[in-house]
């Protein structure tokens, strides 16, 4: 008989055969109730002491909370429960007991995520670690219906994509190296060849922020395309953000059930979304009460601010050059910002993709790093970043491209309290193990 996975239990008197873990046991008047889990659910198995054979009865006596189990019986309606039946036994093994379960209700978090290793098994981190394969499986559904190719760049590198700060160094072979915070300029090559390219693939920020939406460790989707300008480029994100909204609300809705995730909420998610320039979003924002000046950034809570009353993702352009990266191009129409955009996640989950316009001028990218190097004291290493800025030698397009953190989609998405639920083994500032 072939193993059925719970969701598939829907047929009154069907011979079926189930494997999985306890969830819970009872045993009383020669009954034991036993609520097993897959990844598909539960289910309730009542084995009876004169239904079954002897070794079957001692099995069920012996198995323990999170003991794996395989269960042979007949399926039987039963209104109280979750999926309206429960298996009346006719054989029961357990194939290994488990030790007393270290995990028992109201553990604090730190227990928790010292136990991330066993805490993966309860139904809320089984619902959120299926949702984030479907918000995976559906990203790249999307790019390769837009005609995108994918490609794997290199985790070590030389050089940051960014402003080289707040990077890992590691020794390679005694030189210095780091861990990539981002694949941007390894996907700008892949341009000139491909055209529409991305990358998936961890990405490593050495900040020691304590926040909700901050990793250490995180998974960046970041597409690189040639001929886009700016407004091409949000067009595609609000795309690709509908398309995996859309997809979770139509396609998995057991496992937002589960979470408690209202589906409304991310059929809402249509474009086009509202675009607010910089100094617009500033004038907003000081209109609540926060006291901000041209230059400074968003923090946690002017995000907050700025997205509470918001049903879907907003864009702000034209940030101001100083606080953003060096390879983003000058705003003709406002030399004092850069022509780029950030969407941030409504009711305050913050900002979830960076995007830009890339310089693609040889003469205009130089002269743009000597001014940052004159204005905030740095230099750069032009050895390290030689490669790069050469594919503006040889045959330079116009080109943009946007750098999504999968994870802080994921906490939006889903609603979650915090972004270390959504990743498997979170790696924050003070947390390593397990």
């Amino acid at each position: 008989m072939d193993v059925l996975h719970i969701s598939d239990v829907r047929e009154t008197g069907a011979s079926v055969k189930l494997r999985g873990w306890v969830h819970r046991k009872r045993v009383s008047g020669g009954i034991a109730f036993i609520v097993i889990r897959d990844r598909t659910g539960t289910i309730q198995v009542a084995v009876k002491k004169d239904g079954v054979d002897p070794e079957s009865w001692r099995a069920a006596e012996a198995v323990t909370v999170e003991s794996s189990v395989e269960v042979n019986g007949i399926v039987k309606a039963d209104p109280r429960a979750p999926t309206g039946y429960e298996v009346q036994a006719s054989s029961f093994s357990s194939t290994a007991i488990s030790e007393p379960y270290p995990i028992t209700e109201y553990q604090s978090t730190e227990l928790l995520l010292d136990k991330r290793h066993l805490w993966l098994r309860s139904q809320g981190m089984t619902a959120v670690m299926r949702a984030r394969s479907y918000v995976f499986r559906h990203a790249r559904e999307f790019l390769d219906g837009q005609e995108f190719f994918e490609v794997t760049p290199p985790v070590i590198t030389s050089a940051g994509g960014e402003t080289g700060a707040d990077l890992f160094e590691v020794d390679y072979f005694g030189k210095k190296a780091y861990l990539t915070e981002s694949s941007q300029l390894y996907a700008e090559a892949m341009i000139f060849s491909l055209e529409r390219v991305y990358s998936f693939v961890p990405s490593f920020r050495a900040e020691k922020s304590r926040t909700t939406k901050h990793l250490a460790e995180y998974w960046h989707l970041e597409p690189e395309m040639a001929y886009f300008d700016n407004e091409m480029n949000m067009k595609l994100q609000e795309g690709l953000i509908s398309h995996i909204a859309t997809k979770l609300a139509s396609e998995h809705g057991d496992v937002l059930k589960v979470l408690n995730v209202d589906r409304a909420s991310l059929e809402r998610i249509k474009p086009p979304f509202k675009r607010l320039s910089y100094e617009d979003a500033i004038s907003i924002l000081n209109g609540k009460g926060f006291k901000l000046k041209w230059g400074d950034d968003l923090g946690v809570e002017e995000e907050r601010a700025i997205t509470a009353d918001e049903d879907k993702p907003i864009f702000i352009c034209n940030w101001p050059k100083e606080i953003k990266p060096f390879y983003m191009p000058i705003n003709p129409d406002d030399p004092r910002t850069v022509v780029c955009s950030d969407m941030q996640a409504p009711h305050g989950h913050g900002e979830i993709i960076g995007g830009s316009e890339r310089i693609w001028k040889y003469e205009e990218l130089i002269a743009r790093m000597r001014e940052v190097e004159k204005a905030k004291g740095v230099k750069f290493n032009m050895d390290n970043y030689g490669w790069w800025i050469d594919l503006r030698r040889y045959g330079s397009v116009p080109h943009a491209g946007f750098g999504m953190g999968i994870e802080r989609v994921i906490k939006w998405m889903l609603n979650l309290d915090h972004i270390r639920d959504a990743i498997p083994f979170p790696r924050m500032s003070n947390r390593l193990e397990p």
